[in-house]
């Protein structure tokens, strides 16, 4: 009997995948690779939400189990993907010099706001009013990523490539049952799919979905990440990722035309070199109102258990909230209250009933 079946391969199923074979745990991934928001993200982690100059989340936290995380994932599969970058804040006045300078002197951003003005030139954009460093920061190639830890889950008959039916999950004692697969917990993990799950489908998941260019520019030279309304990633050989947008209502995968007109006046902005659109992708992120993920275990059914909602940051969300709902699980650590889904019992399950098998 396995002791995990975790449903869905983005960043939180391989998150959980790898926190529970550290601890020696047996398991088994179940992915029709249906969601594909983890695969096309941008992959940055910056510790610092520069919109409105507030600290991530536990961000200090996070980046200490981010780190380790994905050095030791690195080791495993012998592939780098953590790639450290310094993210460069362009300045379009005087007065979001000062906005820096004075968020900077928070005691919860000085960590990661330096104060020393970035005064380099990069050919192809314009910048009279220099740049502000964010510390910390860099990018996951999370497609590499999600490639080889697939591969990895292949090679050791660890993965079940199927579409996950929940009419065949069947409650016993030890746990459950799936077709033949016998297991005391689920892992549901499989981001915007949440929708079409009987267990979880009360939950208030959002999607809001992002659409991203790769772009050629063989006259912009940069070797940081430069963000402004949109982030500009240098991926070697003159192509740069680039994004993204913010769509409510869209929650399809397809790339659109608006998002494309959007994103490219954006670019614009920015950089005043010609630039080729090489690819534009799509992807909606699992989102929720509360800006918090949804971690914790069904209601009724103690072997079901929920991760999910890590939105714009899942590379820096990921490994922190498997670790969280792992220890939950087997070391009855209660969960943060900001995170765990009981925090929406009250409002969502007064107005339901559950059938039970």
């Amino acid at each position: 009997m396995l002791d995990y079946l975790i449903v869905g391969s983005g960043l939180a199923g391989i998150s959980f995948a790898e926190v529970a074979l550290k601890n020696n745990k047996t398991i088994l991934v179940v992915d029709n690779q249906s969601q594909n928001s983890s695969r096309v993200a941008g992959g940055l982690y910056n510790p610092v939400i520069l919109k409105r100059f507030s600290e991530v989340w536990k961000a200090q936290e996070q980046l200490v189990l981010m780190n380790d995380f994905y050095n030791l994932i690195e080791d495993k599969l012998q592939t780098r993907f953590n790639f450290q970058l310094p993210i460069l804040r362009k300045f379009f006045s005087i007065e979001e010099q000062n906005n820096w300078f004075a968020a900077s002197d928070k005691k919860n951003l000085a960590p990661f706001l330096s104060t020393k003005l970035i005064t380099k030139k990069y050919n192809s954009i314009d910048s009279p009013y220099d740049y502000g460093e964010v510390l910390s920061t860099g990018y996951v190639d999370t497609a590499l990523l999600l490639d080889r830890y697939k591969a990895y889950l292949k090679e050791n008959n660890l993965v079940l490539e199927e579409f996950f039916d929940s009419s065949y999950v069947e409650f016993f004692d030890y746990g459950i049952q799936y077709k033949n697969i016998q297991a005391r917990h689920i892992i549901f993990a499989e981001g915007f799919g949440l929708h079409k799950n009987p267990f979880f489908n009360y939950l208030p998941l959002d999607g809001t979905k992002g659409e991203l260019f790769v772009i050629k520019a063989p006259d912009l030279d940069l070797d940081v990440i430069v963000n402004t309304s949109v982030f500009i990633l240098p991926m070697g050989n003159d192509l740069f990722k680039v994004g993204a947008t913010y769509n409510w209502q869209d929650k399809t995968d397809l790339p659109t035309e608006e998002g494309k007109q959007e994103l490219t006046d954006r670019i614009k902005e920015i950089i005043t070199c010609e630039f080729e659109i090489v690819k534009h992708f799509g992807g909606v992120r699992p989102t929720v109102k509360d800006r918090r993920p949804l971690i914790g275990t069904h209601h009724e059914r103690k072997s079901l258990h929920i991760l999910n909602g890590l939105g714009t940051r899942g590379v820096m969300l990921g490994p922190a909230m498997a670790k969280a709902l792992f220890d939950t699980i087997e070391n009855e650590i209660p969960l943060d209250r900001e995170i765990d889904i009981q925090r929406f019992h009250k409002k969502y399950l007064k107005t339901l009933t559950f059938d039970r098998p």
